[in-house]
């Protein structure tokens, strides 16, 4: 039996935001395809629900749990937080968990290992840890941190640009010291996969694309709105509900009873920003989240920044929902514009696309059907698992059949 380790910054389970899917999907290969016992070791937010309680039974064989210490949320301790990560060169999700190397130590002293997996580069630094006990390390960037602060840089104030071009610099320079330390590197896309060969060419890289579990089509229950999902605290997610705000919703609000629905976790930091329109929906945190998109007659994907590939979409189209998205919010999925969804980069494109779907009835059917196609034929778990094969083609004897 193959032995696996997996180390991760959040518990996969419960399923809710993007790289918990993501995890999730990895752990499940491990366990369903390849047959692996796997020991897990995942951190938690101090006062969160215990991730054991979450676990599906059989998943794991051994789970470890590292509690964080608490960060207050607040604006003024973000503020305070960042000063000093900026003063010691450090980016803050590799700041926010660092520290542990005993710990992460002492849970896998005396085993070893056929293959360990480290989830987010913010757990690339155990590396140095986890190496000695693995015949296989594998890392699973679910974006470019690098790319990920110079992309934000590029929108914010010249005040926060200089962090962000600050932090950008130091996870080049980390990039470039540790990704060599890795058998293999799961990317999202072809497009990360291009960014890693600039950062250190010839790294081992697999492309393994986001994907969600097999979900069947719900029945579609239109209401006259449309809807932007996603984890809400997420920068890049921030910036895209308030530029939609103040440059597309005004030109879109004019059409009676249209409304506009936003949907995740942690909702918070978008409060104050669509304040005081009754026409506009926080929903936080919902237990159907396809269910609740395929109500929308469009999913507005109006991101200015980011890295990865985008769930929001993969779970827009799963519901059979009509996506108009930016180019850089649809970057990585095999999507041509105009057949699985329409793509605008600007406010007046994205007003254009977004009515000429609400007028048309006809065209929302089309473009949705192609997307739940495109969905199902090429971004479900049991079809993608077949490009993690090469990644793991040193962990057992013989060739891996999946």
């Amino acid at each position: 039996m193959i032995r696996a380790l997996f180390l991760s910054p959040e518990s996969p389970f419960p399923m809710i935001g993007g790289g918990a899917l993501r995890s999730a999907s990895v752990l499940q290969f491990l366990t369903e395809r390849l047959g692996a016992e796997v020991h897990a070791i995942v951190f938690r937010e101090q006062g969160s629900a215990d991730p054991a309680l979450a676990m599906p039974r059989g998943r794991v064989a051994k789970l470890d749990v590292v509690t964080l210490p608490h960060h207050s949320k607040s604006r003024a301790r973000r503020v305070v937080r960042n000063a000093l990560r900026f003063a010691r060169n450090r980016p803050p999700l590799i700041d926010r968990f660092s520290g542990f190397e005993s710990q992460i130590a002492q849970a896998i002293v005396g085993r070893s290992y056929d293959v360990a997996i480290l989830e987010h580069f913010w757990c690339a630094p155990y590396v140095r840890q986890i190496r000695p006990h693995a015949r296989s390390v594998i890392l699973d960037l679910h974006n470019i941190e690098s790319a990920w602060h110079r992309s934000l840089a590029a929108h914010e104030s010249w005040l926060h640009g200089i962090a962000l071009r600050r932090f950008e610099r130091a996870a080049s320079e980390l990039e470039r010291l540790l990704l060599p330390q890795f058998d293999s590197i799961l990317a999202t896309s072809d497009a990360d996969r291009a960014r890693l060969e600039g950062i250190r060419p010839g790294l081992p890289v697999t492309v393994y694309p986001n994907a969600l579990p097999p979900i069947s089509a719900p029945p579609r229950a239109e209401q006259e709105r449309i809807v932007f999902s996603g984890n809400l605290e997420y920068p890049p997610n921030i910036e895209a509900v308030r530029f939609f705000h103040r440059f597309v919703w005004p030109e879109l609000r004019q059409r009676p009873g249209l409304s506009w629905m936003i949907l995740g976790k942690n909702p918070d930091p978008v409060k104050h920003i669509v304040a005081g329109d009754p026409r506009i929906e926080i929903t936080g945190f919902v237990e159907d989240a396809i269910g609740s998109l395929a109500t929308a007659q469009v999913a507005v994907v109006p991101l200015l920044s980011g890295s990865g590939t985008r769930i929001k979409i993969l779970e827009a189209w799963a519901a059979g929902t009509p996506v108009v998205s930016t180019s850089l919010g649809a970057e990585g999925l095999s999507a041509r514009h105009g057949e699985h969804l329409l793509l605008a980069d600007d406010a007046a494109a994205l007003v254009r696309a977004v009515a000429g779907l609400l007028d048309s009835p006809s065209e929302r059917q089309r473009i949705g059907l192609a997307g739940r196609r495109l969905f199902w034929q090429c971004y479900t778990w049991p079809n993608v698992w077949q490009s993690l094969l090469p990644a793991f083609r040193n962990v057992a004897d013989g060739d891996l059949k999946l």
